[in-house]
């Protein structure tokens, strides 16, 4: 099987058709007037039957994992794009090209007569101290402490001291969407952010389980326990005195903090489910202790599996929803909060069927479907699926044969992990960052492994961010903890929201619809990538 097959099978559309006309009537009617003819509809109520002849070229490129569907590039969008080097972003339009007008152009109006529509904008774009707080105080109700008094006296704004709360002890928000979209924006004052969402309980009673504290950096573990993933979830969360609300203000250490805490969760409950002795283990572990454990934990589940069992924790999730927006019309568009966190949660081995009755049923990962894939790959070719797709990545050919532009696919690499534009990528801006080695899951990854990966997250992001995406979906695609014999490698998928592509009926069959090549793309990541410096 060729490798270049194996990164993804294309084709090109080259469409020529006919289509019969069987309108009734025109409705020929005047469009408008240029400075020397009046413009009529003509062109939209043709004669007779339609020859469609040389139609727009389409590429047409099966995902190497066919349960991703098929990737349709458009011939002309890509070859303009690689004629237009150095002017891609993920924004089309000047980003807040009012700044800083806001209190000028608002300085007579009273804000609470604006529309709840308008309000919403302002919340989201705004970048004004004093309308945020403003808004924000619209939103809901806040307290303040006796010692104020003076500077009410003196003419002064007093700061608030917390939010004042019901006889049912719940916070007095009057507007929900408002109140998110505000506390959500950057240029809220730090001391607003932390009273409406920041300190731990301001937004519910979730317990915090873990923490993770280094020389600059803090990072609460917050637990889940009714959540819309079974078994519960856990979120690593930038603490309220580590403000991240952008990826920019991101350092190495924030991205160290935020993964240690998945990493030690998962196997500290594995230990546990194992009867692994973990009473004795100091909390929080240290690097070394993180690593011994994962051994350890991973030493017990070969043996229990070598006498037939099964471990009760059966795999795991991990996801990143970065950037939040609010539409004027109250649709919030991505995340559930700006300030940086990370989820993640176990899975375990087996449920109830409840069609059988005492039956098993395995729960759903998506990287169980990657494992079927890999046995049916090997059991049809007798060969290794991700060797054959790590080879089929470094001897990429491009779409178009121009050996004179970039033909690559990756933008970065080291010992470890490689980070590249597959082929058929499914968003635009599509990147993924998966294990040289076969490591399949962060139980059969070493320190030097996560290492790699917790760095090539954070590059990634902020290489992303460079190129203007403000919203991003990243999620762990790896292997279930017992599939130890076979071969997997875990990677990351990086979803890009673009402006015009925020998921539609072709998405949701599977049709990912991109307007540029691949390699061209894989050349504006690898500038971003080198531009970056990442603080420790």
């Amino acid at each position: 099987m060729s490798h270049n097959l194996l990164i993804g099978s294309k084709g090109l559309h080259r469409p020529s058709y006919k289509v019969l006309n069987l309108r009734y009537g025109d409705f020929i009617s005047k469009l408008g007037f240029s400075s020397h003819e009046t413009i009529y509809n003509h062109d939209n109520f043709p004669k007779g039957h339609i020859d469609v002849l040389n139609g727009e070229p389409v590429y047409e490129i099966k995902n190497p994992f066919p349960f991703y569907g098929a990737t349709y590039i458009l011939k002309s969008s890509a070859d303009k794009f690689k004629k237009e080097p150095h002017t891609f972003s993920f924004k089309t339009c000047p980003k807040r090209q009012y700044e800083n007008n806001d209190e000028k152009i608002l300085k007579d109006i009273d804000l609470k007569t604006l529309s709840r529509h308008l309000l919403l904008s302002l919340a989201v774009n705004s970048t004004s101290e004093k309308i945020l707080k403003k808004i924000a105080h619209i939103s809901c109700d806040f307290a303040f402490s006796d010692e104020h008094g003076d500077d009410r006296r003196k003419g002064l704004e007093p700061s608030p001291t917390g939010l004042l709360y019901d006889d049912k002890m719940r916070p007095i928000i009057h507007d929900k969407a408002l109140f998110e979209a505000v506390a959500n924006n950057p240029h809220l004052p730090d001391n607003y952010k932390r009273i409406m969402v920041l300190i731990p309980g301001a937004q519910g009673k979730n317990p915090i389980v873990g923490e993770y504290i280094g020389t600059n950096t803090h990072v609460w573990e917050y637990l889940r326990k009714n959540s819309y993933i079974p078994w519960g979830h856990y979120a690593s969360n930038m603490a309220h005195d580590a403000i991240r609300y952008s990826v920019n203000d991101l350092k190495m250490e924030d991205m160290k903090g935020l993964r240690f805490l998945y990493y030690q969760r998962v196997y500290m409950q594995i230990a546990g489910s194992l009867g692994l002795s973990i009473a004795d283990k100091p909390h929080p572990l240290d690097e070394d202790g993180l690593e011994r454990l994962r051994i350890e934990v991973l030493n017990g589940l070969m043996a229990i599996i070598s006498m037939g069992k099964m471990p009760f924790w059966g795999s795991n999730l991990w996801g990143w929803n970065y950037g939040f927006s609010y539409a004027s019309s109250g649709y919030r568009l991505h995340a559930s909060h700006q300030q940086i966190h990370n989820q993640y949660a176990l899975v375990p081995y087996g449920i109830e069927d409840t069609d059988i009755n005492g039956g098993i049923m395995s729960p759903y990962i998506i990287g169980e479907l990657v494992h079927n894939h890999a046995k049916n790959f090997r059991r049809e070719t007798q060969k290794d699926f991700f060797e054959s797709y790590l080879s089929s990545i470094y001897d990429n050919k491009r779409l178009d044969n121009d050996q004179s532009a970039n033909c690559s696919l990756i933008f970065f690499e080291d010992d470890n992990v490689l980070a590249y534009v597959p082929k058929a990528q499914r968003f635009t801006g599509e990147v993924h960052l998966m294990a040289k080695k076969d490591v399949g899951n962060i139980l059969e990854a070493d320190n030097k492994m996560r290492a790699s990966i917790d760095r090539g997250i954070l590059l990634i992001m902020k290489a992303l961010s460079s190129l203007g995406a403000e919203m991003i979906t990243v999620y762990e695609v790896s292997k279930r903890y017992y599939h130890i014999e076979e071969n997997q490698c875990i990677f990351y998928c990086f979803l890009p929201r673009s402006e015009y592509a925020p998921g539609s009926m072709s998405e949701a069959q599977g049709r990912w619809i991109i307007g540029h090549y691949p390699e061209d793309f894989a050349s504006y990541m690898k500038d971003a990538v080198e531009k970056i410096e990442i603080r420790s």
